[in-house]
């Protein structure tokens, strides 16, 4: 939506603009790690993008930001960061990078490929999964403070996962099955609580398919990685094993793109060219949901 935002008549007029503005910030997703044709082992889930938050709470274990206060007839940048690409054979892509003004929530990591020596998870907001690769290998990578947790380390085959905004990836319980994506954080913002940014779920080898995190991340798989939930930044779920002898060659799930959600009390937003939104009321809040692009907003 483009354009003014009515927001009411206040004795004859518009009530001016507050000035402060609550906000939930959550990047891109990370996408899972692929699965190389003729090798063994299960892709590592894609980290959850990073989520940056004043109100419920915010990622990593941190403590709640601090509303902005801005000023009204001036333009403010937002960018809604994409989810990361799957692909076949290759560690997953990273997400990119949400920003509301001076605030930026960092991508998820991509999850490590498997049956790879380039098996670790990308670090992120949150951090990819390790990858399976024939051995136990790698300690999960640490993931960005105060956004988002690390993502886990593989078992002998099958994929680690992907970490969230409220914890760490799971270690796979066994050397077949994935381990399950950590959860993201649930926030209140828009008078509803949502989970965000849940990490992805391992790559499975043998055994039991993994789940995706609370927040759109997504389960691992026995072949190709399934996709995170868009507008959510979790991250996809880890390649699978494909067939006897090591058939492999199956691609990572992509992840979610992230959200921008701002929340002020009185004065009229404006939604510029280059963004997609969209406004609504909440106990007496002006609630303003950003799914995608670039652009600026102002208030008045």
């Amino acid at each position: 939506m483009i354009g003014n935002i009515s927001a009411g008549l206040f004795s004859g007029g518009v009530p001016p603009f507050s000035g402060t503005v609550d906000y939930l910030v959550v990047a891109g997703g990370g996408a899972s790690g692929g699965n190389i044709v003729g090798l063994n082992g299960g892709g590592g889930g894609g980290g959850a993008g990073g989520l940056r938050s004043t109100v419920t709470a915010t990622g990593g274990g941190g403590s709640l930001e601090s509303a902005l206060s801005l000023s009204a007839s001036t333009n403010y940048t937002i960018t809604v960061g994409a989810g990361g690409a799957g692909v076949t054979a290759d560690d997953g892509s990273s997400g990119s990078n949400s920003v509301f003004s001076t605030i930026t929530a960092t991508g998820g990591g991509g999850g490590g490929r498997a049956a790879s020596t380039s098996y670790e998870g990308l670090t992120g907001g949150s951090s990819g999964g390790d990858g399976g690769t024939g051995s136990p290998r790698g300690s999960g990578t640490s993931g960005t403070a105060n956004q988002g947790f690390a993502g886990s380390k593989s078992g002998s085959y099958s994929g680690g996962a992907g970490g969230g905004a409220g914890v760490a990836g799971s270690n796979p319980p066994n050397n077949s099955s994935g381990g399950n994506g950590g959860n993201g954080v649930a926030v209140s913002i828009t008078g509803s609580s949502v989970y965000y940014a849940g990490g992805g779920g391992g790559g499975d080898f043998a055994g039991t398919l993994s789940s995706g995190g609370l927040g759109g991340g997504a389960g691992g798989s026995t072949t190709v990685g399934n996709a995170a939930t868009v507008n959510t930044g979790g991250g996809g779920g880890g390649a699978g094993y494909l067939g006897a002898g090591g058939a492999g060659g199956v691609a990572g799930g992509a992840g979610g793109s992230g959200i921008v959600i701002l929340r002020w009390t009185t004065g009229t937003i404006t939604i510029g060219a280059g963004l997609t939104g969209s406004t609504t009321t909440s106990g007496g809040y002006k609630i303003a949901t950003i799914t995608a692009g670039t652009g600026n907003v102002s208030w008045a």
